[in-house]
């Protein structure tokens, strides 16, 4: 869900400080929960501040920057690998265990492509 936009949290802030409506009758003509107008306030009277918060959540990255520089490594010494190959190959010398769907989407974070031989003659 988007955050609410600095207009509208300027006015319902404005509003209540000036006396203008209660947290519950803000809400209401705002059309947002009394917790958002509350938790509003604490943060203007925290911090001064009414700006979105940053996104701080999902999880952390499994591969780290040393797990990336090996699997470029073991890309370079053998190009034609698979993804699975290559996680079995990251696990014998990291210790880490990660899925193929891991090792493609590294893959993709170092900008390799990964391309099929063609068949052809």
């Amino acid at each position: 869900m988007r955050p609410y936009s600095c207009d509208l949290r300027q006015k319902i802030v404005e509003l209540y400080n000036n006396g203008e409506g209660s947290i519950r009758q803000l809400a209401d003509r705002f059309v947002v929960s009394p917790d958002c107008v509350r938790r509003l306030l604490k943060q203007e009277r925290e911090t001064h501040s009414i700006a979105p918060k940053a996104y701080v959540g999902g999880p952390k990255p499994t591969l780290q920057q040393q797990h990336l520089q090996v699997l470029e490594q073991l890309l370079q010494a053998d190009n034609d690998a698979t993804l699975v190959e290559l996680a079995s190959r990251l696990q014998q010398q990291t210790q880490l265990q990660v899925s193929p769907s891991t090792i493609s989407r590294a893959l993709k974070k170092l900008g390799i492509t990964r391309k099929k031989k063609s068949q052809g003659g």
